[in-house]
């Protein structure tokens, strides 16, 4: 079965603000984010991508911009089921201020079970995500064989929900994952399980250096906005 490569998206204007951005429309990338974009072409160029499929939403598609740009003869397809977690009434609230919302105490600990007000569930957001790929695998898998490498641009909660997923992980366990703002996180399907052969690569290590203030021990939800 194919190879999937996920690539969350760049950093944000709503991961510099610190916000919980959602489905909110008009979301894209700030600078740091498209420089990340662009170097994107180069640090997949040795890979022979078959498909790429993308989030609906306009921080994944400027993100691809310039890998289509460079490969325009990759078919693109966009997918609703691995847009964003529907985070629903707290879509657009600042992070600092949900920390104190009893629900994210939920989210964090166990989020199988986290229901977002107005919007939908951690639970049905993974199921969504995964039944995707699977879809994809089949399809790409008939169409360009199983030795396949195709493409996803997604979100981080999508993304840590779906590496949980290959490692047989309980939900209740996907908080413990991490994926920076334009990581590459690369799963190998087989017929019998999957492989994470690659989690959260930016090529990057300033992320990993002693901060001011260290990071707590909560995750962050949406994913986080990366190196400072």
């Amino acid at each position: 079965m194919p190879t999937l490569i996920l690539v969350r998206h760049g950093r944000s204007t709503a991961n510099t603000e610190g916000l919980l951005a959602g489905w909110t429309p008009g979301v894209g990338l700030d600078e740091r984010g498209a420089a990340q974009a662009a170097a994107l072409p180069g640090r997949l160029a040795e890979l022979p991508l078959a498909e790429i499929v993308t989030s609906p939403l306009q921080r994944c598609q400027e993100t691809l911009q310039p890998l289509l740009d460079a490969r325009p003869d990759v078919p693109l397809h966009t997918d609703d089921r691995i847009g964003e977690c529907h985070y629903g009434d707290w879509s657009g609230r600042k992070l600092a201020e949900l920390k104190d919302e009893p629900l994210m105490e939920v989210v964090q600990a166990h989020p199988s079970v986290a229901a977002f007000p107005g919007g939908e569930s951690m639970r049905s957001m993974q199921t969504r995500a995964a039944e995707a790929v699977r879809e994809w695998n089949a399809r790409v898998e008939r169409d360009h064989g199983p030795d396949a490498v195709y493409l996803m641009c997604s979100h981080g909660d999508i993304i840590k929900s779906l590496v949980a997923d290959a490692l047989g992980l309980h939900l209740d366990l996907f908080q413990r994952i991490s994926v920076e703002p334009c990581s590459i996180t690369a799963i190998r399907y087989t017929r019998l399980r999957p492989f994470l052969v690659r989690l959260g690569d930016t090529g990057d290590f300033a992320s990993l250096a002693p901060r001011e203030e260290p990071p707590g021990g909560d995750a962050p939800v949406g994913g986080g906005a990366g190196a400072p």
